[in-house]
């Protein structure tokens, strides 16, 4: 049926006796019943062999296994393509048999192509899963991939390709991908010539170069580090670094390269990042020589920082060291382009959200009852919970999200702030808005929305932007408004008392500076990121709260 379209779930194995079943019971548990999930062993000689025959004969309609002839191993690529041949899903799925799918993947997955169809793919962060030892210590190293980009958002060929290139660590495992049958089908596939080492990053620069691909803030899925894996391997005995130049990170980008000029894909922005990723490959010595360079410029900057006598006599003053006219050293920053035009998403955690998460972690306590959210429920998720720990009563009794537009697979509400008749008034005990109202014309018309559709007493967990760059991607179209603490104040003290409105600012110069240049704030350190100035306004948040009527 089409309200659950069938996904094949292609599942290649070699020698993964300790891993396959639990893999293979994460398919089986999945939210989502349509499925079928295709075992392609690749001339596996351990009991990774029977298991999947024996899960194929007690699961006949749903789990098929398939092997190459006379039981041969031919590699990741030629295996994966022996499942895309045999699978008869509208959409197909990727899963190693190391890693799992968590329960809600493919629903999810589902919804976001079902609902959005122009988009090839979606992605979402995966988990580096340590803590399948069961290992007290392997907890604390769990991690989820970053992303590098904005998450909830389409990305049009071939911007995705351009970022890969540019952010190291940033390319979405084969696990979190959810594909349309028909793209990948229009791109061949896997190519066959790559089989062991970015034969993953082949296939998802096709696609990439083919079709919109929307990434996801969700984490659906766990990969599985261990010593036994293909990368690991490679690492161990020298083929393969992630951040150093290697043979197989060579032969993939020399792939790019003729394959780009084959389909005569034109963009400057990718073929600059193509050629800075290719000129350790080309120019050995001069990009050895400009290491050296580098690290030599580093180290002198740190034995040699500014006019030495001047910064001593301050240090003897106590005072903060102010360079002279002239000599000022902007290092790093002397540059007209941010470090990153994605809020510093590519390199961490972005300035403004680390203040908007603190912010909803000291009221978490006001997201109760039935909460209403802007886009989707993460923040719902993360700071609602249980009245407490000893506690086993939930907050959260009713969780909405409100979208501006049809075709949100999250949104239980669709309408517009400004003019949200069909947003049923004193319904929500807390409404979380962060980050929206800068993207609206009518400002006053949106808080009046929210002071009717609060219920008596209910909160309103509001953030804006003060100082910042108004983003790249689909924000800049729509970006009209940055705020101050005065401003904001005014306009909400036309609907709130000001006696229950909580306005703070948070920021500096330092952080204004950085959130600008897209310097995550985990390259700054927390006294730095916690002084605030009132001059330099960077976020603002407010705590609003509805009078009860009497």
């Amino acid at each position: 049926m089409e309200s659950q379209p069938l996904v094949s779930v292609i599942t290649p194995f070699f020698n993964t006796e300790k891993f396959i079943q639990e893999a293979i019971e994460s398919v089986l548990t999945q939210s989502y019943q349509n499925w079928e999930l295709l075992l392609i062993d690749d001339g596996s000689s351990d009991g990774s062999t029977v298991i999947a025959q024996h899960y194929a004969d007690l699961y006949l309609e749903k789990v098929h296994y398939f092997e190459h002839d006379d039981h041969q191993n031919l590699g990741k690529s030629t295996s994966r393509n022996l499942g895309i041949s045999k699978a008869k899903g509208k959409y197909i799925a990727f899963l190693d048999a190391d890693d799992v799918f968590l329960p809600q993947k493919l629903e999810q997955q589902v919804a976001i192509l079902q609902s959005q169809p122009e988009t090839g793919m979606v992605y979402g962060p995966t988990q580096h899963w340590y803590s399948w030892t069961g290992e007290q210590q392997d907890y604390q190293r769990d991690n989820i991939r970053p992303l590098g980009v904005q998450p909830n958002t389409l990305f049009h060929p071939p911007s995705l390709v351009t970022q890969f290139l540019k952010i190291v660590g940033i390319v979405p495992c084969t696990c979190g991908l959810l594909i349309r049958r028909e793209v990948i089908e229009a791109v061949s596939g896997f190519d066959d010539t790559i089989q062991h080492m970015f034969e993953d990053q082949v296939l998802l620069a096709k696609i990439c170069l083919h079709a919109p691909v929307y990434v996801d803030s969700n984490c659906w899925d766990r990969y599985r580090q261990h010593s036994e894996s293909s990368c690991s391997k490679a690492i161990q005995t020298g083929k393969y670094h992630p951040l150093k130049p290697n043979p197989a990170h060579q032969i993939y980008l020399n792939w790019l390269q003729k394959y780009i000029t084959t389909h005569r894909v034109q963009d400057a922005e990718l073929s600059n990042a193509l050629e800075k990723a290719l000129y350790p490959y080309h120019h050995p010595m001069l990009y050895f020589l400009l290491r050296v360079k580098n690290k030599v410029a580093r180290i002198a900057r740190k034995k040699f920082p500014g006019s030495v006598h001047r910064f001593l006599g301050t240090q003897l003053l106590g005072d903060k060291y102010i360079p002279p006219t002239g000599a000022m050293d902007f290092g790093s920053l002397r540059r007209v382009t941010p470090m990153s035009q994605a809020f510093g998403y590519d390199r961490g955690q972005p300035v403004d959200r680390y203040y908007i998460e603190n912010f909803l972690a000291h009221y978490q306590e006001d997201v109760r009852g039935r909460v209403l959210e802007i886009g989707d429920d993460n923040y719902t998720r993360q700071f609602g919970g249980y009245v407490s720990s000893k506690d086993s009563v939930q907050r959260i009794t009713q969780s909405d999200v409100l979208h501006v537009t049809k075709g949100n697979p999250k949104a239980t509400i669709v309408g517009d702030l400004t003019c949200g008749d069909n947003i049923p008034s004193n319904s929500f005990d807390c409404f979380i808005l962060t980050h929206t109202i800068q993207l609206i014309y009518d400002v006053r018309a949106a808080i009046k929305t929210v002071h009717r559709i609060l219920k008596p007493g209910g909160v309103a967990l509001v953030t804006v932007p003060g100082i910042s760059h108004i983003g790249d991607y689909q924000w800049a179209d729509y970006w009209c408004w940055s705020f101050t603490a005065l401003s904001v104040k005014r306009m909400f003290e036309e609907f709130f008392p000001a006696e229950n409105l909580q306005i703070e600012t948070h920021g500096n110069v330092l952080v204004a500076n950085a959130f600008l240049y897209g310097i995550a704030s985990e390259e700054l350190r927390q006294e730095e990121l916690d002084y605030r100035d009132r001059n330099y306004q960077v976020t603002i948040t407010i705590r609003a709260v509805k009078p009860d009527t009497v």
